[in-house]
């Protein structure tokens, strides 16, 4: 649950500021300290014993104590930096005043209207983000849920509505993502899917391992049949809303644990392999967002539920496994399992003929390689697409880095004894030639893939502060509503 939100236009009192014990001031680009700022006496003795000037308070946050004992963190907005710097710094401003883990904050901004706009819906966002409880499995948790955030200075008539969807989306994606996989399993998974669907009226089918092997979708239950428990299900929610005039499908992949199969990963490599389902969970996300801010579009969410386990039921390499749409696949790698699930997933989502599908997957290793986990890759089938994509991912502050996939790479897949090969052994340009083997099971349909290379970042992303980042439900959210 995210924190509640009290809005005052006017500026706080002396006695508005003796009530709250953490303060947040967001100020305007400018070369002097005004006298109205909170704390504008105790900001010009900690500029001067720094030897800043104020307007170094743009790139540097600083903190110290108001007389009445209260932390108070000031921060500049240059408003013409890109949206993912200015994040970044009011997440660095915030984090001071989390780190006490208060349950109320104070927020004040100042400068014109435009400024003090855009002031608040940072903060208010990042604070929503970092304010969130994230499953803690400590005796004495340290973490307190931020209860309430009072904004001064600025009031949002609508009350940042669609900004708590994208957060709330974000909570809940970083959620699932971080649970142990004792505790995600795709049976409790899948538990959680009908909760969830029951609260927000999603209609909800699932596909179990029984069903999809009578359906001959045999590249998904290849992955599937390794797990000990025939828990293995692709569930698809739908959101509907009255007059839509355009249908959207969310794909996601989700590996609740990845072993790698007969190609066991080594410790090193398997360490937090629970989180391969992040694909899945931002797909969520994204679907929970767009449900909040009653978005006019109909949207099918496809999720890939499953385990890649090691056992004597296990797919092994130089198998031939005929996928739902007939194509038919050569084992190379049992590690390569999320493009299997995806395959028939795809598959799925591509028969009810959506406008557009859009798959989320923390697929290859080899994306990581080439953006780190500052960002993401994205695969199109057309440049307007792609276009569209990398300049959703600069409004949302969630960047993306396009790709190509040019058809000359499929020589590279061919296969002597299948029409395709699942992968190579080699692994150069892996995340093109995923993308490339996965276009094969979109029937020709407008497609992007999403490679997430930015679902974990050390010391944080943009507006978030936690190593695991929920990346994708910003820009999934903001492209969606671009698209629509």
């Amino acid at each position: 649950m995210l924190a509640s939100l009290q809005q005052h236009a006017a500026f706080p009192n002396a006695a508005a500021l003796r009530r709250h014990t953490h303060l947040l001031c967001v100020l305007p680009r400018q070369k002097t300290v005004d006298p109205r700022w909170p704390g504008a006496q105790s900001l010009s003795r900690l500029l001067a014993r720094r030897r800043m000037k104020p307007d170094e308070l743009t790139g540097k946050p600083l903190s110290g104590n108001l007389e009445h004992g209260a932390l108070v963190s000031w921060v500049m907005l240059d408003l013409s930096k890109p949206e993912f710097e200015l994040q970044s710094v009011v997440r660095a401003a915030l984090q001071p005043l989390f780190a006490e883990h208060p349950t109320e904050i104070a927020v004040v901004v100042a400068g014109d209207d435009k400024a003090r706009a855009r002031a608040a819906q940072l903060a208010v966002y990042c604070a929503w983000l970092n304010g969130a409880a994230l499953p803690m499995r400590k005796k004495k948790p340290e973490q307190r849920p931020l209860a309430v955030i009072h904004v001064y200075g600025w009031r949002d008539a609508g009350g940042y509505a669609a900004l708590r969807a994208r957060a709330e989306g974000n909570v809940l994606c970083r959620e699932l993502t971080i649970l142990p996989p004792n505790e995600l399993t795709p049976s409790s998974y899948r538990r959680r899917l009908r909760d969830l669907a029951r609260e927000f009226h999603w209609k909800r089918v699932e596909y179990d391992y029984a069903k999809l092997k009578r359906m001959g979708a045999g590249a998904f239950c290849a992955v599937a049949q390794g797990s000990a428990v025939a828990d293995a299900a692709i569930v698809h929610l739908s959101y509907a809303p009255p007059r839509a005039k355009h249908r959207l499908a969310l794909v996601g992949k989700g590996i609740c644990f990845d072993t790698g199969g007969h190609n066991l990963k080594p410790a090193s490599y398997m360490q937090s392999m629970h989180r391969d389902m992040n694909g899945s969970a931002v797909a969520l996300g994204i679907l929970l967002a767009a449900t909040r801010m009653r978005l006019p579009i109909a949207i099918d969410c496809w999720l890939a539920l499953a385990q890649n386990d090691i056992g004597p039921k296990a797919y092994k390499q130089s198998e031939v496994v005929s996928a739902l749409n007939g194509t038919t696949i050569e084992i190379m790698h049992t590690d390569a399992e999320g493009r299997m699930v995806l395959a028939d997933t795809l598959t799925l989502a591509a028969r009810a003929k959506p406008g557009l599908i859009i798959d989320f997957a923390t697929l290859t290793g080899s994306m990581r390689v080439a953006l780190g986990g500052r960002y993401s890759g994205v695969f199109a089938t057309d440049s307007e697409l792609a276009t569209k994509a990398v300049a959703a991912g600069s409004s949302s502050g969630e960047r993306v880095c396009a790709f190509p996939m040019d058809e000359d790479y499929d020589s590279t897949l061919d296969s002597a004894i299948a029409d395709v090969k699942q992968c190579t052994l080699e692994g150069e340009a892996d995340h093109i030639l995923a993308a490339r083997f996965l276009s094969r099971f979109i029937d020709g349909l407008p497609w992007i893939h999403v490679d997430l290379s930015a679902r974990n970042c050390k010391g944080g992303l943009g507006a978030v502060a936690t190593e695991v980042t929920g990346f994708g439900v910003g820009w999934g959210t903001q492209f969606v509503q671009g698209w629509v």
